[in-house]
């Protein structure tokens, strides 16, 4: 499999140009993007044609994570003749978050066929997608793709989470784990749910990725000291991703 980060910020920053969480997962003729959040939409095209896409799969409803499906449903409803259209996996009433933005009844399904997620195991062409549920937003999933014919490691995402307990299942040895680190070496605030370096490098000890690749850390945190943290816990590789990372899964 191969990973083309697209996005990777947190809700807000300030990094000139960045994109929100956005990740794409390529394996043989099956192409799959990991949300696709602010900014990130234009950034498809140097890997992938939008309509090419196998699915778009949207681990839950904050807009870093989903709003650049309004320029994919306009891209896909006026670039073509007929309309294209494309899958969407998400939390439940995703079509109807879009639909609001514009206050359109119908404005997504013009383009998008979207589908309710659930926890559940599903092949997508070469790849399986696994989804669970974590802590985060009242429906908030995290996912492990790997492909489906076996023999080789498989990438867990974890979208939005505050709770290393909820992603530790979805974890085989030697996944690639692309974790967020939003409040770098921590502590976060009492209650919001994400997660920290430290709180990744018990995850990672425990459960023995081959690789751990950390993602939508805020401003002001400290990414070197966030890596450390993660290092001091697990022994494996550790670096952040950012857009335009490219690697071998």
């Amino acid at each position: 499999m191969r990973l083309s980060v697209l996005g990777a910020g947190p809700a807000y920053t300030d990094v000139y140009d960045a994109a929100g969480a956005a990740y794409l997962v390529m394996h043989g003729s099956t192409s799959l993007l990991l949300d696709l959040g602010h900014g990130s939409f234009s950034r498809i095209f140097a890997d992938r044609r939008p309509e090419a896409l196998d699915a778009v799969v949207i681990s839950h409803l904050h807009p870093d994570h989903f709003v650049d499906l309004v320029p994919m449903r306009h891209y896909l409803r006026y670039e073509f003749s007929p309309p294209r259209r494309l899958r969407v996996l998400g939390p439940s009433g995703l079509d109807d978050r879009l639909d609001a933005l514009h206050a359109e009844p119908g404005f997504s399904a013009e383009a998008l066929d979207c589908e309710a997620l659930g926890e559940a195991t599903r092949v997508i062409g070469e790849l399986t997608l696994e989804s669970r549920r974590v802590w985060h937003t009242n429906e908030s999933y995290a996912f492990r793709v790997a492909p489906v014919s076996g023999g080789g490691p498989g990438l867990v995402y974890s979208g939005d989470c505050g709770s290393i307990d909820d992603l530790a299942p979805l974890v085989r040895p030697g996944d690639a784990l692309l974790v967020e680190a939003a409040f770098g070496v921590g502590p976060g605030p009492a209650g919001v749910a994400h997660l920290t370096g430290p709180l990744v490098g018990e995850l990672a000890a425990r459960t023995s990725p081959g690789r751990v690749l950390l993602t939508h850390i805020l401003p002001g945190r400290d990414p070197e000291a966030t890596l450390a943290s993660v290092q001091a816990l697990y022994d494996g590789p550790v670096s952040f991703v950012w857009p335009g990372t490219r690697l071998e899964i």
